[in-house]
């Protein structure tokens, strides 16, 4: 079976942070709303991304695209002990890993990549990484462990509603997340 990928025109999400740093909160908002539209509709079909990240999220024409559906995971096997990831085991990129996810919980759901789309969210807004570490175990534990700084403090122009909704999405426990 041979599967061909199509080409997106475009840059990533990635890319037009290392250029422009911080975005408009306008533009940022586009994009996260498009983010969580595309994540609402894997999320109600049954599959969690599990690695959402500025490098996965393509910037075309005037729209965002979540792309790179290489680690996802169906809903329907999280009830399956060791059916596509091992307990124990973290997949993802450390840097945008829910806590649950990072602790290797073979249960996380789309809880996880409300999380992801948070720390997407506070990159955009703050134009720096949610936490910084010398190596991916540094990072993990961070996730885990540290509480983010107020997005409001990096940038207290922000409107306080969409500075709460992102520091909702960076809850530590699924559970205190949107939902």
């Amino acid at each position: 079976f041979f599967y061909v990928m199509p080409y997106v025109e475009g840059e990533s999400l990635r890319a037009k942070l290392e250029r422009e740093g911080a975005l408009p909160v306008e533009e940022a908002t586009r994009i996260l709303r498009e983010v969580v539209d595309a994540l609402a509709y894997a999320h109600t079909h049954g599959v969690v991304h599990r690695d959402i990240k500025p490098d996965n999220i393509m910037l075309s024409g005037q729209h965002a695209l979540v792309m790179d559906f290489g680690i996802a995971r169906a809903l329907s096997a999280t009830a399956e002990p060791g059916a596509l990831t091992t307990a124990g085991l973290a997949i993802g990129t450390p840097a945008y890993m829910a806590p649950e996810q990072a602790a290797g919980d073979p249960r996380v759901d789309g809880r996880a990549d409300i999380y992801a789309a948070g720390v997407v969210a506070y990159e955009m807004l703050s134009g720096r990484p949610l936490f910084v570490g010398a190596t991916p175990q540094e990072m993990l534990a961070a996730q885990i462990t540290q509480a983010p700084e107020e997005l409001s403090a990096l940038r207290p122009s922000l409107p306080p509603a969409l500075a709460e909704l992102v520091m909702r999405c960076l809850e530590k426990k699924p559970a205190d997340r949107w939902q």
